[in-house]
């Protein structure tokens, strides 16, 4: 992937490099193995991540967090600060993309801000263990990333790649366009109204973030930015967090009444739709089937 040209954004708050933030009763980092087991607990009851999440750490939504030393890094300085930049540029490329093709619609494109944390963060949702995986809050509308997610990206769920991040980096910027669309907040009405229809509505919110992300995606290629393998590391990474996948490592059946981002073949699909045809009308998973 040919970004080094691409503009680096200013809308990048880096929290990582202050250290980790504490909630009440001090705190721990969940690895991949307790990451998969706070989904899969909460998958199965029905509970929101974060809320079980915090109930694990001892802390509560509203605790304002603390600052302390950072832990050693696995990462030697100079990786550390060339994915940041590398973050910064991606972003900047989405605020380029998304911001035309707002001008297009006659609309503006608001840019969110993306948040780099270690082990914890306060959000305008609430706070956050990095365990939960980058996350989009539309109550602040920013991003929040935990660079440890890269190295589970890698090394555990087996997509690497620098493409591969910026799907995900792409597809959290999808939630910010639902946001900015009014999508987001017509869905959670519409969740709060029929609640045995809150996964599945949840799914299709998902699955359109990734395709947003693919819209993104056409772009880079028509700008000739990606390079030979690029677009299968993005196919690799939304297979591999797929809801049946991710339900597999964890141990049990796939149970896809539980599902709430859709599964490996439906995440690779809409990705797909979007990068092949750039047309945010492609994206509707609301008026069309998900699969």
């Amino acid at each position: 992937m040919r970004w080094g040209n691409m503009r680096g954004s200013d809308n990048v708050e880096d929290r990582e490099s202050a250290g980790p933030a504490r909630g009440i009763g001090g705190g721990f980092k969940l690895g991949g193995v307790g990451l998969i087991a706070v989904l899969a607990i909460s998958w199965f009851l029905g509970l929101n991540p974060l809320d079980v999440l915090v109930s694990l750490q001892g802390g509560d939504s509203a605790s304002a967090p603390t600052q302390s030393a950072p832990p050693p890094s696995t990462s030697a300085p100079g990786v550390r600060d060339e994915t940041k930049d590398f973050i910064a540029r991606v972003l900047g490329d989405t605020e380029d993309v998304w911001r035309k093709i707002f001008n297009d619609m006659g609309r503006a494109y608001r840019e969110p801000r993306l948040v780099l944390f270690t082990d914890r963060v306060q959000s305008g949702c609430g706070f956050a263990s990095a365990a939960v995986g980058p996350f989009y809050c539309p109550e602040d509308e920013k991003v929040y990333i935990d660079l440890g997610f890269f190295e589970e990206l890698r090394d555990r769920f087996a997509a690497p790649g620098e493409f591969a991040q910026a799907y995900v980096i792409a597809h959290e910027i999808g939630h910010h366009v639902q946001k900015l669309l009014g999508t987001e907040r017509q869905v959670r009405r519409l969740q709060s109204g029929n609640p045995s229809q809150r996964n599945p509505l949840s799914v299709r919110l998902e699955l359109q973030a990734d395709c947003y992300a693919g819209i993104w995606g056409h772009s880079t290629a028509e700008r000739q930015i990606l390079e030979a393998g690029d677009v299968d590391e993005a196919l690799s990474a939304a297979a591999s967090i797929g809801d049946d996948r991710i339900q597999r490592m964890s141990g049990r059946g796939v149970q896809p009444e539980s599902f709430t981002h859709g599964s490996s073949a439906q995440r690779v699909e809409w990705f797909k739709r979007g990068f092949e045809s750039g047309d945010l009308d492609t994206c509707d998973t609301f008026a069309r089937g998900t699969d």
